[in-house]
């Protein structure tokens, strides 16, 4: 499903300031795999990530994903590859807080232009999922942190994407809410979802439904 081949990352290629972050990184995530990438703060994890989602282009070497080699394809190619395989979680949810939990649920459906009515459909399927029904039409700057993670997670769903990515997802939760989290991830593994963590969270480290975890340092991968 994803392999990264050869892959290396360097950011001001050529400048005084170069800096190297992802250094001849080998690795396949087979389709339906949990993987989690454990490193430090400037191992290289959300780079990774990057490159995996089309969000940024190899130095050297090859991402492929899904039989498609996205770290070739033209920039607005990328962003449809984006929008039909990858759902994001992000650390700190980039919702709008101005906007209903609806409103920010359906924002990554706006460029296919969907059916009025399926999209109803989804989106109270998603509510109903992460039991925020009675949240539908409220702002989310008047929802709970746990809540807007829900919205969060409800958004990056809504276009039934193959790959689900989540970087450092828990680091502004509590351990109530972090937990409520891995349940939720839990469930997500079930429906046969790639989904790749990256996360120093030691809670993500002995879970029995992870398949993976993968070790970084300094843009190397220590051990898989």
């Amino acid at each position: 499903m994803i392999e990264c081949k050869n892959i290396t990352k360097v950011f001001n290629q050529n400048k005084r300031n170069e800096q190297t972050a992802l250094k001849n990184i080998n690795l396949e995530i087979k389709s339906g795999e949990l993987v989690v990438l454990k490193g430090a703060s400037g191992s290289g994890k959300s780079t990774l990530l990057s490159l995996i989602a089309a969000l940024s282009k190899p130095t050297i070497g090859e991402m492929v994903v899904d039989d498609k080699r996205v770290s070739k394809m033209p920039d607005n190619f990328t962003a449809m590859f984006r929008r039909q395989n990858i759902g994001f979680i992000f650390q700190k949810y980039n919702l709008i807080s101005t906007l209903s939990s609806y409103e920010n649920i359906i924002l990554p459906t706006i460029p296919s232009n969907p059916d009025e009515i399926e999209l109803d459909k989804r989106v109270d399927e998603l509510l109903k999922m992460f039991d925020i029904t009675s949240k539908k039409e409220s702002h989310i700057k008047n929802l709970s942190g746990g809540e807007q993670q829900r919205v969060a997670i409800a958004r990056a769903l809504i276009n039934n994407p193959k790959i689900i990515i989540a970087d450092e997802p828990t680091a502004n939760l509590d351990e109530k809410l972090s937990l409520e989290f891995i349940d939720i991830i839990k469930e997500l593994k079930q429906q046969k979802r790639t989904i790749i963590i990256a996360t120093h969270d030691p809670l993500f480290f002995n879970l029995d439904f992870v398949d993976r975890v993968i070790e970084m340092k300094d843009g190397q991968i220590l051990c898989s």
